[in-house]
Order: structure tokens, then C-alpha cells, then sequence
């Protein structure tokens, strides 16, 4: 039956669009969320995180209207997101609550959006900015939208807002990334100065890790714990060595003799001097295993070191010498490029 443009159902007044008759109904909030009233509960999440994100006050301090269209949202998403408020509402309008108070509702929950249904992470909306300094009193209201709350409980005291982490790029000497040791940051302070802090750097840290300085951040802005520095790490390049995961590669010179004769040489390692064995007829490019003499990361095993073998020549060989060559390479016939191929 229908009265006046109602749906008269059972005993049940509804409507599916905006209506108007004794109570009016304000405001549609399927179309404050911009979904259908078919919309699941995961496309009214997704509507609500975009609008969320688009209306905010503090990512909008230019907008006047932004406050009172981002407080539609949430009033909206409040409603549809909790099952038994969207079903009043569905039946009742935005006075549903008035009309449902005298009939218990099976499962329902309390009034709280962040009660029912499926906990909200605002970090999800804003990222790093939520709980840090940048979102100010609206991210204390929605904490406090997460405190459970009662008759005859009193809201609890609001926490103290954790300040902003800060970020910052450090690039260490190829060495110290290998071995351990200490670097200095130049931080900017709460009073505008600049401090010089001092980083603990692990042994065999990686490129592009990220080292926590906690304390270091922004400042809280209502007296809470001040946010952390996150520094990450960049390792220059080293002149000999390279890194293959915790194996190290160097290139050990070698002269001609050295490589014929073979012969022992010294090689720097992250633990100091080794002695290096050259087997005779060594030629360039040969690769030596030093075993354990390569990355010692803490809880995991040592590395190897890998010596490339570069045999050297003089700058300039007068002629006798160059005469010497060439009887060496007559009584040593070679023709080392005998696999070279496209």
C-alpha cells in the first residue's frame, strides 16, 4: 500500500530515496558515501576512506567547508557501516534511533562506528601523519571514538599525542657498513638549533636499511613522547672491494713474476693482513677463496673473501726486456682467445 508517496509495509513506514512528510529526512546518507543502498560493507569502508582522506580538515586548512563535509561522512559512515543501524535507517530514516529504542535489536552493538563491526586503522587514511603531530585534534577524537563507553562510565582521559617521526639520509664509508662503528647526523632540534647525534652503525649493514633514533623526531604537541628519527643508510663505493651479499670481492695486483713463479702476498681483509698463496702460471681473472674472511653480519655466518688475481705489467719496457717477451712468448707458444666467440 502506498500513502503519499510511503511505502506502507506491515506496520512499517520506508522509503528508498529522500523523503518528506511529518519527520524529514535530512540528509541521504547512501549519498553522502556515494553508494547504492545494495553497497556492502566493503564498498561503504572503501567510499568512507576516500572521502575521509579528501575532506579532512588538516589536509584541507583552506577549505571552510571541509569540517562540516567531512563530519557528514563520518556521521554517514557511522550509521551504514554498523549492520543493525543500517537497518533502522533503512526502515526509519535518520530518526531511527528514536523509533528502534523500543524494540531490542538481535546483535546489535553500541553506538560507536569503531565498536561494531570492523576496527578502523586510520594510519590506513593518512599514513605516517596520523598519531604523529600532523593531524592534531582529529586524530585524539577518533582515539577516543575507540574508547568503549557506557552509562555511568566516564570517557577516559585523552592520551597524549605522539609527535611526527622525522627522516633523514646517511651515507657511510664502504668500511664502516662492514665492521661496525659510529657516524654523526646533524639534526635540527625543538629550539631550532643544530645538534650533532652520534649513530651506532651494526656490522654488516646493508644498503638502504633504516636505523631507528628513538626520541629524536618532532616534538609532541601537548606534552606526549616525541617521535623518532628514521635514518637510512647509503654506503659509498669502495675502490677494491665490492659486496655480494656476506662475501666480499677484491682485485689483488699481481706482477708478472708473481703470477709465472707464483708466489705468497699480502691481502687486507675486514680482520686484517692474510697471507695470500699465488699459484704459479696464475693468469688475470683467476679467483682465490679466503674462507671466512668475508661479512661477519651479527647472527649469521662469517662471509668469504674472493681475491681476483690482475697481473700488472711495467708502464714501459725498453728494448731488451721487450726482446725477453717475445723469446718467452716464442719457447711458450698460446693462443689464449682460442674460445672467444659472439
Amino acid at each position: 500500500m502506498h500513502v503519499g508517496g510511503w511505502r506502507y509495509n506491515g506496520g512499517i513506514v520506508s522509503s528508498h530515496s529522500t523523503w518528506d512528510t511529518g519527520t524529514r529526512m535530512a540528509e541521504d546518507y547512501y549519498n553522502i558515501l556515494g553508494v547504492t543502498r545494495e553497497a556492502s560493507q566493503e564498498d561503504i569502508q572503501k567510499a568512507y576512506r576516500a572521502l575521509a582522506r579528501k575532506y579532512h580538515p588538516d589536509l584541507n586548512p583552506d577549505d571552510a567547508t571541509a569540517k562540516k563535509k567531512f563530519q557528514e561522512v563520518q556521521t554517514a559512515f557511522d550509521v551504514l557501516n554498523d549492520s543493525s543501524k543500517r537497518e533502522l535507517y533503512d526502515r526509519y530514516g535518520t530518526s531511527f534511533e528514536q523509533m528502534g529504542a523500543g524494540a531490542p535489536q538481535p546483535g546489535r552493538r553500541g553506538g560507536n562506528p569503531f565498536q561494531g563491526g570492523q576496527e578502523f586503522d586510520f594510519s590506513q587514511l593518512f599514513g605516517d601523519q596520523f598519531g604523529g603531530g600532523g593531524m592534531g585534534g582529529f586524530a585524539e577524537m577518533f582515539r577516543q571514538a575507540q574508547q568503549p563507553r557506557g552509562p555511568g562510565r566516564r570517557a577516559r582521559a585523552a592520551s597524549p599525542t605522539r609527535g611526527a617521526d622525522v627522516r633523514f639520509e646517511l651515507e657511510i664509508p664502504f668500511n664502516t657498513a662492514i665492521t661496525g662503528g659510529e657516524a654523526h647526523v646533524s639534526m635540527p632540534t625543538p629550539t631550532g638549533e643544530i645538534e650533532q647525534v652520534t649513530v651506532k652503525i651494526p656490522a654488516g649493514i646493508e644498503e638502504g636499511k633504516k636505523l631507528r633514533l628513538r626520541g629524536h623526531g618532532e616534538p609532541a604537541p601537548d606534552g606526549g613522547e616525541a617521535g623518532d628519527a628514521l635514518i637510512t643508510i647509503h654506503i659509498a663505493a669502495h675502490p677494491w672491494f665490492q659486496r655480494k651479499g656476506n662475501n666480499l670481492q677484491v682485485k689483488v695486483p699481481v706482477t708478472v713474476r708473481e703470477a709465472a713463479e707464483g708466489a705468497k702476498v699480502d691481502v687486507p681483509t675486514p680482520q686484517g693482513i692474510v697471507s695470500l698463496k699465488i699459484p704459479a702460471g696464475s693468469s688475470s681473472g683467476t679467483r682465490l677463496r679466503i674462507k671466512g674472511q668475508g661479512v661477519s653480519a651479527t647472527g649469521k655466518p662469517a662471509g668469504d673473501l674472493f681475491a681476483e688475481l690482475q697481473v700488472v705489467l711495467p708502464s714501459k719496457l725498453d728494448e731488451e726486456s721487450l726482446e725477453l717477451v717475445r723469446k718467452l712468448d716464442a719457447r711458450n707458444p698460446l693462443d689464449p682467445r682460442k674460445d672467444l666467440r659472439w
